[in-house]
């Protein structure tokens, strides 16, 4: 959902539905005047122009004028006929957005996705008007996680809006490339397009290298008997998910898009071209969904070397148990074998006047024999038993 506050977004969203309204053609002259409050049309309301990163004309391939603010954007294009607009926003207010649906005939279904965000990949056909929802994605070096970015973008008959929530990607490169290749960019507004496509394909590559390389680094330690190494299986395979459902639908758009060549009179040069993308997508999808099998048969692995870690503690811990019981063995053995001629000696040792055997000539030698008999015997009883 998004993080702005109710109030202003439902307000918002209330402003766009207002734009049910049929499309109607643009002039090639100065803009209309206002139109009356009682007509029924709805007044743009003032924009800020914050969210604008780039606003410009091209023809045949090249740029015709570069604009800060919407309205002179729609100025400029009415007034020069067979231009194309593109428009860069980041993160647009409701108010802009507005002013886009006024003078596009962008539909209001499409323009709420684009304000709110957090939509899943997809394409949709609105009319004249194409609407697509991607999930850029860039991989972090120092934090070793993925970032994913959102980017709509309306394609029209002479026109290609862009609205980027998240850093990635740069469409400012792709912006060059096109400017860069003129003969490409003269294609319209489906050229603007597959460049869009390719570049948000195209930056999948460092995603899945350094997701690649995090799970070999993972093997190593898994089989290195790091501790935190499950918690590093889980919170990649939340990003390899993540990464999933940003590249999974891809394929199904590409096929859709690729459908409708013949129906919308698609150029043959841009076929090849998206035909080409829908390659590298398919590609990176094998390969994620390959990511995701193999940190399960890691985590397997992992959950298996713990057992075998903790059945090996365990059972050196039963070791070192029964070694001590058999020390506890002997010792009690040795202590019970000591025991009997200290009884006999604590016996004849209390000097009671009544006790024969104090006057008896032969009570020494016999004490001394039943002690050696009593140790004798309890020494043998033990060393069958093994405690000795």
């Amino acid at each position: 959902m998004s993080s702005e506050p109710p109030g202003r977004r439902l307000r918002g969203l209330r402003g766009l539905r207002g734009l049910r309204k049929p499309a109607k053609k643009r002039p090639a002259g100065p803009p209309p005047a206002t139109a009356p409050a009682d007509s029924g049309t709805l007044e743009p309301p003032a924009e800020s122009g914050d969210s604008i990163i780039h606003a410009a004309l091209y023809r045949d391939g090249h740029r015709v004028s570069t604009h800060d603010t919407l309205a002179d954007t729609f100025q400029q294009q009415r007034a020069a006929a067979g231009t194309l607009a593109w428009i860069g926003l980041h993160r647009p207010t409701p108010a802009e957005l507005v002013t886009l649906a006024s003078e596009f005939d962008l539909h209001p279904l499409a323009l709420e996705d684009a304000l709110e965000a957090h939509q899943r990949p997809k394409l949709e056909r609105y009319g004249g008007t194409l609407f697509v929802v991607l999930r850029a994605a860039r991989y972090l070096d120092d934090a070793e996680e993925v970032d994913f970015g959102e980017l709509h973008v309306f394609v029209g008959r002479d026109f290609v809006i862009t609205v980027r929530h998240g850093g990635a990607p740069d469409l400012s490169a792709v912006r060059h490339r096109m400017e860069d290749t003129p003969e490409l960019l003269k294609r319209g507004p489906e050229a603007v397009l597959y460049a869009i496509l390719d570049a948000v394909v195209d930056g999948y590559a460092p995603v899945v290298d350094g997701v690649q390389n995090d799970i070999d680094e993972i093997e190593t330690e898994v089989f290195g008997g790091d501790p935190g190494v499950s918690r590093r299986i889980y919170e990649l395979s939340r990003e390899v998910v993540e990464f999933q459902r940003a590249t999974r639908p891809l394929n199904g758009m590409l096929e859709n898009l690729t459908a409708g060549f013949e129906k919308y009179a698609i150029d043959e040069e841009l076929r090849r071209y998206l035909r080409d993308v829908a390659d590298h997508a398919l590609h990176t999808t094998e390969r994620v969904d390959g990511f995701r099998q193999a940190l399960q048969d890691i985590l397997t692995v992992n959950a298996t070397l713990v057992n075998q870690q903790q059945n090996a503690e365990m059972r050196a811990l039963a070791e070192a148990g029964f070694e001590q019981n058999e020390e506890i063995k002997k010792i009690s053995a040795w202590a019970a074998i000591l025991f009997a001629p200290t009884l006999v000696g604590t016996i004849y040792g209390m000097n009671f006047h009544s006790m024969p055997e104090l006057h008896w000539a032969l009570g020494y030698p016999f004490a001394v024999v039943l002690m050696a008999m009593v140790c004798t015997g309890l020494y043998v009883v033990f060393k069958r038993r093994g405690w000795l």
